[in-house]
């Protein structure tokens, strides 16, 4: 498959644990860790440590960092948007305009501490992307402070008057005096996998009507390097099949100027208009966008669904990229696309 290459996958771990030996260097992990058995009044706070966490994904059991660094860790199974104070069976696109909620459940304990728990949990959107710099893309929706005693706890955060542009990606922080987050930097795939309090949710329901329009979507880029540097954009599907599904990629004038000037580097994918590009839905990749220091390009991603329809289709749009000067790549984020087809 070449939407990813095996090299990518294979030095991913690898470069993951380069770089947080790095930058674990600054971290805060002397107040979350260091203190425990030094006989210090400090060593005692932390030895009554709590631990409550969200999951990344199904699998996941709290382990900081999260070793499925291949799997959709962008997309928690503990996180969803609802359209009323009452839970619903599953996550839910927002309505602009209207007050939504999301839902999350706080699992106590994970596997460093126990007890009950008490702490804030907060909630942030962006626009929906591969990647998000924190904090600066991210803007907060609200909080609520609560006890979480051992077990499963879900709890809600009313979203009032959800802005226009209708598609986001979603941060829950669990923030505690007893169980504070093992390091942050700006990168926020990176802090996602390493703290267990943290939760990103980037999936989206598209609903396409078969042989009717195309259905646009925003898809935020970022750079959190203090330097320019190239990312690639890569469609991954999560479902066996070719799909009756057309997918354009329209860049915008300066990132189809950036990657004409890079040499339109790229697998599974053709020019089809002044700065769209038509993507094959079951391989390709977008290689060499040229993104510099806090910039946040948003490009157009279109489906349209052929006569026909096709059953349920998930695809992944993926991020990837450097997150050290001169680093290799691997996968910052991205958003599950659920493909739905159907007439009305």
């Amino acid at each position: 498959m070449t939407t990813a290459s095996p090299r990518l996958f294979r030095t991913a771990g690898v470069l993951f644990g380069a770089v947080l030996a790095t930058l674990l260097t600054v971290s805060t992990s002397g107040a979350a860790l260091g203190g425990v058995g030094n006989g210090s009044e400090a060593g005692a706070a932390v030895s009554a440590r709590t631990d409550v966490f969200m999951k990344d994904t199904a699998s996941d059991v709290g382990n900081e960092p999260h070793g499925a660094i291949y799997s959709s860790f962008f997309n928690s199974p503990d996180v969803k948007i609802c359209p009323s104070a009452i839970e619903c069976a599953s996550h839910t696109n927002p309505v602009v305009g209207s007050t939504s909620y999301i839902f999350v459940k706080l699992r106590n304990p994970g596997p460093y501490g126990s007890g009950i728990s008490s702490g804030t949990l907060r909630a942030y959107y962006t626009t929906s992307g591969g990647a998000a710099n924190w904090p600066a893309h991210w803007t907060p929706i609200g909080s609520k402070s609560l006890p979480v005693a051992p077990g499963e706890t879900v709890t809600s955060i009313a979203w009032p008057n959800v802005p226009s542009i209708g598609h986001f990606c979603l941060l829950l922080r669990w923030e505690s005096e007893t169980d504070p987050m093992n390091f942050e930097g700006t990168t926020t795939s990176i802090n996602t996998q390493y703290n267990n309090n943290l939760a990103w949710k980037n999936a989206n329901t598209v609903p396409a009507t078969p042989g009717g329009p195309p259905v646009d979507r925003p898809y935020a880029l970022a750079n959190a390097l203090p330097v320019p540097a190239n990312f690639d954009l890569v469609f991954r599907p999560a479902d066996q099949g070719a799909p009756n599904l057309k997918i354009l990629v329209d860049l915008g004038p300066e990132l189809f100027e950036r990657w004409v000037r890079a040499g339109r580097a790229g697998d599974g994918v053709r020019v089809v208009g002044r700065t769209q590009l038509e993507v094959d839905p079951n391989k390709a990749q977008i290689r060499d966008l040229l993104i510099n220091p806090e910039e946040r390009p948003v490009v157009k991603l279109s489906f349209a669904v052929g006569e026909g329809g096709q059953k349920p289709y998930v695809l992944q749009v993926l991020q990837v990229g450097p997150a050290r000067e001169g680093g290799e790549k691997f996968v910052l984020g991205g958003v599950d696309y659920t493909i739905v087809s159907g007439r009305g």
